[in-house]
């Protein structure tokens, strides 16, 4: 089991950066024209732009702290990092989960007002079972005093 859980956690590593950069969503002003697609990266790009702060704190949520716990578990897996670790790693992935939950309420809040168009699309699905796979790594990950 812990190998296996070893492999889907290298997997993150590859599947996060995909789900950075897939559609999140299409949004579009009138549902005649074409909907541009919103992606984390290019969300990103438009608060830098824009809320400085709020971009911080998307970057440390959305990027930094689930790439930073997928590759902290990668190296307790192959003891490279100590195990003590496991309870840090395990709160940087719920972190993600945060910015996970400002995006579906993004998306509430847009369809309620009811201007435009905003449809999800499959990076949202993505992203989501990414973060859900890291915490359920994590959490499988065996201690040594539970070994």
């Amino acid at each position: 089991m812990q190998t296996s859980l070893k492999y889907a956690n290298l997997a993150l590593l590859i599947l996060f950066p995909i789900a950075w950069f897939a559609p999140l969503m299409r949004a579009g002003l009138l549902p005649l024209f074409k909907l541009s697609e919103i992606s984390v990266i290019s969300g990103l790009q438009s608060l830098w732009e824009s809320d400085i702060f709020l971009a911080l704190m998307v970057t440390a949520f959305a990027l930094f702290a689930p790439y930073l716990k997928t590759i902290g578990l990668a190296l307790t897996h192959f003891n490279l990092l100590s195990p003590k670790l496991l309870p840090t790693l395990a709160w940087m992935g719920k972190l993600a989960m945060a910015d996970i939950f400002l995006i579906a309420l993004y998306i509430v809040v847009a369809k309620g007002v009811g201007i435009g168009k905003l449809e999800t699309a499959w990076g949202l699905y993505l992203f989501t079972a990414c973060i859900l796979a890291s915490i359920a790594i994590s959490g499988l990950t065996k201690t040594p005093s539970s070994e």
